[in-house]
């Protein structure tokens, strides 16, 4: 009997303190889904033709017992699914899913049979589920993480689970993938030798010129994450604070049929997003500050005008009192030596814009 249909006859019974360290990875997928805490399971899901047969392929991988496995999905290919990644979907004793419909979907589309208790682990639970995951660790079993794509934790679930091994001395490991930052990063045409990641782009415009006006001096290449439907808004901010002439890449539906690259300069791009509006989540790779523009960033502090314009945008945007918004952005933003800006100035500031 392989090791496979062993696990899947012990599906119930509890997990052995010292567990497998050699697994064959059988082609197949899952049977049910459980909500960490609930006993409601999904509709069965019937096996895939040509799976767990004499003719399907297999591949020896060491499946590490009583440790977190944060394993990277497919961001739109799925053929770039790993074997390590088929072999962990099959053999891990519970898999943590940032959607358990997508978890089966991805299963089913690669012939991976999901021996292993499926639970959501997402953004709305992932504190509260971690210590009870890690619980099953101690016990030896192997806990595998995925996102709906990419790495967990790279804007995704799963540092939460990862603190607390740490924290509790517990094994964590990573089986590598597919990485819409890298790819992106790779096909840029920028300097790969040092780069920074700084996610989405804040929801607000207030907030969004803020954060982008502290990248200024920032001499690596930078990568954020951007949606479809504030591209146009973003892209207005970036040209208002790095300027038209800095290189930039924007990369979207990586991996994918329909993969495009748009490269140019940060005027050239939003131009062209204003001609053909882009589609689906794309990454945006702005290249580092020269030299001169590091040095006249330096200061790295905001002018009593610059708080002023934040104030009026802050208090519009969150529907504050023009004092209170002007009591944040003050506080939020010292001068250089450290002290905070005089509001009175600031609120005259406020006065003389709106005329």
């Amino acid at each position: 009997m392989t090791s496979a249909e062993n696990m899947a006859d012990n599906a119930n019974e509890t997990v052995p303190e010292t567990g497998r360290s050699e697994l064959t990875s059988v082609m197949a997928y899952g049977e049910e889904a459980v909500d960490a805490g609930t006993t409601e399971a999904a509709e069965p899901l019937s096996q895939p033709a040509g799976a767990n047969t004499p003719d399907t392929p297999t591949t020896t991988v060491t499946i590490p017992a009583g440790t977190v496995v944060l394993a990277a999905t497919p961001i739109g290919n799925v053929g770039d699914a790993s074997d390590r990644l088929k072999a962990l979907l099959a053999q891990a004793d519970i898999v943590a899913a940032e959607d358990t419909r997508r978890l089966y979907d991805l299963a089913r589309r690669l012939g991976v049979y999901v021996n292993g208790r499926v639970v959501a682990y997402h953004d709305h639970n992932e504190r509260s589920k971690a210590d009870g995951l890690l619980d099953q660790v101690e016990t030896g079993a192997t806990v595998l993480v995925v996102s709906d794509a990419g790495m967990p934790t790279i804007n995704d679930p799963g540092l939460a689970i990862v603190r607390r091994a740490i924290e509790r001395g517990l094994p964590v490991t990573c089986a590598p993938g597919p990485s819409a930052v890298l790819d992106a990063l790779a096909l840029s045409g920028l300097p790969t030798d040092r780069f920074c990641y700084e996610g989405f782009l804040p929801r607000k415009h207030s907030e969004r010129v803020q954060y982008l006006r502290t990248l200024l001096g920032e001499r690596r290449t930078i990568v954020f994450y951007e949606t479809p439907h504030r591209i146009a808004d973003s892209m207005d901010d970036v040209l208002d604070a790095f300027g038209p002439a800095r290189p930039m890449a924007l990369c979207r539906e990586l991996t994918k049929d329909y993969e495009e690259i748009r490269r140019g300069s940060i005027a050239d791009i939003r131009q062209s997003v204003i001609d053909n509006p882009p589609r689906g989540e794309m990454v945006l790779v702005i290249g580092g500050a020269t030299d001169e523009e590091a040095e006249a960033a330096a200061p790295n502090s905001l002018s009593v005008e610059d708080m002023a314009v934040l104030a009026i945008d802050r208090a519009l945007e969150d529907g504050v009192r023009i004092k209170d918004a002007i009591a944040q952005v003050v506080q939020e933003h010292p001068l250089a030596d450290g002290s905070l800006a005089n509001r009175k100035q600031v609120y005259q500031a406020v006065l003389d814009i709106k005329g």
